[in-house]
This record gives structure tokens, sequence and C-alpha cells, in this order.
């Protein structure tokens, strides 16, 4: 009985932990104008990051100011990444130039700027293990 009552008081709150969800809330910030839209993208494994149409979460909301805020909620504990652009065209793509290199302004978790190719999933990761706020700068 002993054991049986040891058990449960160990996994009982495990079980809770596992189930918990937290709210993580991005600042979005040097936004130059108010056109078109910001596109985020939540990514929670690397052989899908940054790829267009494989985000665990994305999301396009409108700006008014310098920067815009967002909660993505009930996120299951773990290692996410973001990739953000701003869609000023409205055209749902991030425009680039002819050498790949984006003409409307884009940001990195972690405030990676990547030189020559997409950064990688492990350089923008960050944990999320309790509700969390952080704030991207877009870059022009």
């Amino acid at each position: 009985m002993k054991g049986l009552v040891l058990f449960l008081g160990l996994a009982f709150p495990i079980f809770f932990l596992a189930q918990s969800t937290v709210d993580l809330q991005v600042k979005i910030s040097n936004i130059e104008n108010n056109r078109g839209l910001v596109q985020l993208g939540l990514y929670n494994d690397a052989s899908r990051f940054p790829k267009v149409g494989r985000t665990y979460k994305m999301v396009r909301v409108r700006t008014k100011g310098k920067h815009k805020y967002y909660t993505f909620k009930d996120l299951p504990v773990g290692k996410y990444a973001l990739a953000i652009y701003h869609d000023e065209n409205a055209n749902k793509i991030c425009d680039t130039n002819f050498f790949g290199i984006p003409k409307e302004a884009y940001a990195f978790s972690n405030g990676i700027r990547p030189r020559f190719s997409a950064p990688s999933f492990q350089s923008c990761s960050f944990m999320v293990n309790a509700d969390k706020a952080i704030t991207i700068k877009l870059v022009y």
C-alpha cells in the first residue's frame, strides 16, 4: 500500500507537469509602416525550419504603430523558433531580390541575422517552459 501511495505521489505531479501549456508573447519592434501584414511563423521542429508552409503555428496580423504584440496561447512546453516578415504588399510571399535576399523586413528569434542562407533551428531556438515574453526587431 505504501508503494502505491508513493508511486501516485510521484506520478501525479509529473502527469500534470506534462499536460501543462504556456503562452508566448512576441513583441515585434522596428515596424516602419502600417502597410500590409506581419506574418509570424512559429516552429518546433528543426527539419521544418524555416520552410514556408511547414510551421507549427502561423498567424498574419495587421500593424498599427512602431511595434505589435501577439501571443501564442496554450503551447506545449518545448523548444521553439520564430521566423517573421513584414508582407507590405500582402501577397503572402516574402519578396526577395535576384540573390534571394529579402526585400521586405524580416527577423528571426534570438536576433539571428543570416548572411548567405537561412539560419538553423538550433541558432534561433529557445526554450519555453513557462509563460514567456520575447522581443524581435525587424531588419530592413
